[in-house]
This record gives structure tokens, C-alpha cells and sequence, in this order.
């Protein structure tokens, strides 16, 4: 896919953050001393009355976002997955979470793909903290397409919502003329009979071109972009596996607590297949090039399709 036109989600969000901020003048944009790396800035040069930098403090960022939510304005805080999800789990918990607040979570930089900056910032966490937290919409867009529709839906959506943007340019794998987000609303990118690849993020275009490369093996796949982990889709997951009867979920994070975990959750209680993930295996990540990485921990086209192969055999 290296002909097509590719975008980082996060610049995605600051550009459309802009673009709402022209369309509304109830909310505001925080962030922690990361402005430029998570494209909040855009929305700081130009409504400078309305942005707010918490410095290195994302504790505190998230009680003031808590604080302006109360008063029947929508916020939006922004940092690394890293620090907004880990480092402020308690406050999102009980100042965001607990009273059911309108403040909205672009967390950027999130996964292996954040690269040479390692272990320390590649959150492959932050899935599993944000959908423990009850009531916490958790989103995932695939490409810039889907990255302002979901910015735009958050704005729109009531309540704590958690975004998770990428720093790698991701494939545009979205027409923006006839694309439609729908929140808890997975949508069936390719059909296919023989397994069901369930992607979410930067994965979704590598599970297309897995299932490009399986069908000249004559392995029909299905792929399915689900987009919003919580809530998550049950409907079209259950629909596809009973017609493929395997699935291979595919996420840039951990296995654990992440897309695959929920998937397996749902189909176990309700429509019981073989389920492989590929993800982040229980391990730390390391400091090296983005699409290195990616390769290294198997979280590509190749990787997808040897998944595939094995839930097969």
C-alpha cells in the first residue's frame, strides 16, 4: 500500500478540532506541554482564549477538564496514551468517570508505532484501563477519515469518551464521500467465508492486505473495522463468526484487556468459535523505527495472515 495517501490520526484530531471550534463555542481544549506531537496546537493558534496547557501535569489537566465539564461545557484533554491513560487513570476514574463528565480523551501516540521514544511511551495498556472504567466510551479510528468523524462524534456523544490516536501515518482506507460513522457500529470492510479478522486501528489496513495476500491462497477472509471498542459491536461479530466460525482479532496493543479480550468475552457467552489475537504478547515494547517494530512484533499484513493460517489448521 505504499501508493496511498497516508495521514497520523492525530494530526486527524487537531485539524478537526479546529474545524468544531469554528461550528461551537461551548468547549475547550487542554493539554499537558505536548501541544505541537498531539496537534492541539492547531486548535491553540486559533482560539488561544479557549485552550488551556496544564503543563507536565496530566493529574491535575484531567481535574481541570472536570471542572469545566461541570459547568455545561465539553473538554477536551489531551496528551500521550502513555501519560493520560496511565499516568491520570485515578482522576479520569473519579473526577471524569465517577460523576459521568462531558470531557473527552484524545490520547495520542499510543501503541508500538510510537517508535525510537520506547518502552516507556508505547502504551499497549491504555484499551484495557479505559474500558474498565464504567461508562467510558472507547474508540479506535483506522485512518484520518474515520479519526474526524470520531473526533466530531465525541464532541457529540454525552459523557466520559476516551479517543486513541496514532503517531505513525496510517493508511487512508476511507472514501470521506461516502464514509459513515455510526458509535457501537462495526463496519464490514471485505466479506468472506473461511475466518472473520476483527481489526481496530492502524491494523485494519494491514488486515485488508492480509486478506489480499490469504485469497490468492484461496482463504476467504472477512474484515471487520470495529472501530469502537466500548461499546462494543456484538451484532455484526456474531453475524460473521457464525458464518466463518473463526476469528482473528488484530489490535496494536496488549492482549490482554484489549480488543481480543473483548471479543473473546462476547463470543464465548454467546456464540462460541476459535478465537486467535495478535497483539502485543505480555511484553515490554523498544526503542527502533515505527514500521520495524510493527514487524518485529508481528503486527502486520504477514503476521495477520500466519494467524489465519494456524486458527485454520
Amino acid at each position: 500500500m505504499t501508493d496511498v495517501k497516508k495521514i497520523a490520526t492525530r494530526v486527524s484530531y487537531g485539524e478537526t478540532l479546529v474545524e468544531l471550534g469554528a461550528e461551537h463555542d461551548d468547549f475547550v481544549v487542554f493539554d499537558a506541554d505536548l501541544a505541537e506531537a498531539t496537534q492541539t496546537g492547531k486548535f491553540k493558534a486559533a482560539y488561544p482564549d479557549r485552550f488551556f496547557d496544564a503543563g507536565i501535569a496530566e493529574g491535575n489537566m484531567m481535574g481541570l477538564a472536570a471542572g469545566v465539564a461541570t459547568t455545561g461545557r465539553v473538554a477536551f484533554a489531551s496528551s500521550f496514551a502513555m501519560f493520560a491513560a496511565g499516568r491520570a487513570f485515578e482522576q479520569i476514574r473519579n473526577s471524569i468517570g465517577y460523576p459521568h463528565l462531558n470531557v473527552k480523551i484524545g490520547a495520542t501516540h499510543a501503541g508500538i508505532s510510537v517508535g525510537e521514544d520506547g518502552a516507556t511511551h508505547q502504551c499497549n495498556e491504555d484499551i484495557a484501563l479505559m474500558r474498565a472504567v464504567p461508562g467510558m466510551t472507547v474508540v479506535v479510528p483506522a485512518d484520518d477519515v474515520e479519526a474526524r468523524a470520531a473526533t466530531r462524534c465525541a464532541y457529540a456523544t454525552d459523557g466520559p469518551f476516551y479517543l486513541r490516536l496514532g503517531r505513525l501515518a496510517a493508511p487512508v482506507i476511507n472514501d470521506p464521500d461516502t464514509y459513515e460513522f455510526e458509535l457501537g457500529r462495526a463496519i464490514v470492510m471485505r466479506e468472506g467465508t473461511d475466518v472473520s479478522i476483527v481489526a481496530c486501528g492502524l491494523m485494519v489496513s494491514a488486515a485488508l492486505e492480509a486478506a489480499e495476500a490469504l485469497a490468492a491462497e484461496g482463504i476467504s477472509a472477512e474484515v471487520i473495522n470495529m472501530h469502537t471498542i466500548k461499546p462494543l459491536d456484538t451484532e455484526t461479530l456474531f453475524a460473521s463468526a457464525a458464518k466463518t466460525g473463526r476469528v482473528v482479532t488484530v489490535e496494536e496493543h496488549s492482549v490482554i484487556g484489549g480488543l481480543g479480550e473483548a471479543v473473546c468475552a462476547a463470543l464465548c457467552e454467546h456464540a462460541p468459535v476459535p478465537v486467535k489475537r495478535v497483539g502485543v504478547q505480555d511484553v515490554y515494547g523498544e526503542s527502533g523505527p515505527a514500521l520495524d517494530l510493527l514487524d518485529k512484533y508481528g503486527l502486520n499484513a504477514e503476521g495477520i495472515a500466519s494467524a489465519v493460517r494456524e486458527v485454520l489448521a
